[in-house]
């Protein structure tokens, strides 16, 4: 490890924290605020890089999980391009984090009962198990990724605000039908199909989404996106290339860069379907109109993949 390299506060840095939407799911509003708040406390104070690459930050990080396996993608900021993956086993923290929620919930009952000793004990215990656990991680993720005592505490509590909400679905063994959306660069439309299909089917489908190439998440996306209830904050731009999957039940194109990027590459598709919908970025106007026409792009794929959807799930094949 370069631990004994000085970080850079300019550039060793995370400024962006994304959570995998297919592994780790909840509707559950306070599930979801527990999570944003670690995610706040992450970026507002952090020193991170990884170790034995040479990339320049400061940095993206997306996380997944899957199984007891969880998922460290550092991106470069700005771009979303990849910088490297590095898997780490869950399976040394399971004390750690059931011992976390054990202090955390004994912290709620001390504070109702207003016993300022019986606060302050677990308020040491609390401290103590942050410290182990950080030094746990920073153990793990030796010659992985660079990160000093303070953001190990914060991202275990991030590991533990998002581990219990994992979803442990193998995509390869579920059964279930599978989906890709595929737009010009996965900032807009693939990502509003793929994250609408799976809250209108939950736990009926499969959907991922993809970009020809490389983009950066719209943040008009998350303002048309929240009201019902899905939290876009939490996408991260992917290419075709980085399709861990290579077969898919269905794969819808929406953009003509998209048609033709997937008719030139080898994917292992039972269906291939274009759907011709507008590009809400290419228009112009002030922010209220350009929200009216994502909002309008959001209620025309809801529609479109409603229908298409009960088909696909009734019928048990890609036939209309």
């Amino acid at each position: 490890m370069t631990l004994d390299v000085p970080f850079d506060p300019e550039t060793d840095r995370v400024l962006a924290v994304t959570l995998d939407p297919n592994t780790i799911i909840s509707t559950d509003p306070d599930e979801v605020h527990e999570w944003r708040v670690a995610i706040y406390d992450l970026l507002q104070d952090n020193a991170f890089r990884p170790a034995r690459v040479e990339a320049d930050g400061p940095y993206a990080l997306h996380i997944s999980i899957s199984g007891s396996t969880i998922l460290f993608d550092v991106r470069r900021a700005e771009t979303y391009e990849p910088i490297v993956a590095h898997y780490l086993s869950l399976n040394p923290f399971r004390e750690l984090i059931r011992d976390y929620f054990r202090i955390r919930d004994s912290y709620y009952e001390a504070i109702k009962s207003g016993s300022h000793f019986q606060i302050e004990a677990v308020d040491m215990g609390r401290r103590g198990l942050h410290n182990d656990a950080a030094e746990t991680l920073r153990q793990r993720l030796r010659n992985k990724i660079d990160i000093d005592v303070n953001t190990a505490r914060r991202l275990f509590t991030l590991i533990c605000a998002i581990q219990p909400y994992a979803k442990r679905l193998d995509a390869h063994e579920s059964g279930l039908p599978t989906v890709l959306f595929v737009c010009s660069m996965n900032s807009v439309r693939s990502p509003m199909a793929a994250a609408l299909a799976r809250r209108q089917f939950p736990g009926k489908l499969i959907a991922r989404s993809a970009g020809a190439r490389s983009g950066k998440a719209d943040a008009m996306v998350q303002s048309v996106m929240e009201p019902l209830g899905i939290d876009m904050s939490v996408h991260t731009p992917h290419t075709m290339d980085e399709l861990v999957r290579t077969h898919f039940d269905l794969v819808i194109t929406l953009s003509d860069e998209a048609e033709n990027a997937v008719a030139d590459r080898d994917l292992d598709a039972d269906a291939v379907e274009h759907w011709q919908v507008e590009d809400p970025t290419e228009l112009e106007g002030n922010r209220d109109t350009r929200l009216a026409a994502y909002a309008g792009l959001r209620d025309h794929l809801s529609r479109l993949i409603r229908q298409r959807m009960d088909a696909l799930i009734a019928n048990g094949s890609q036939s209309t």
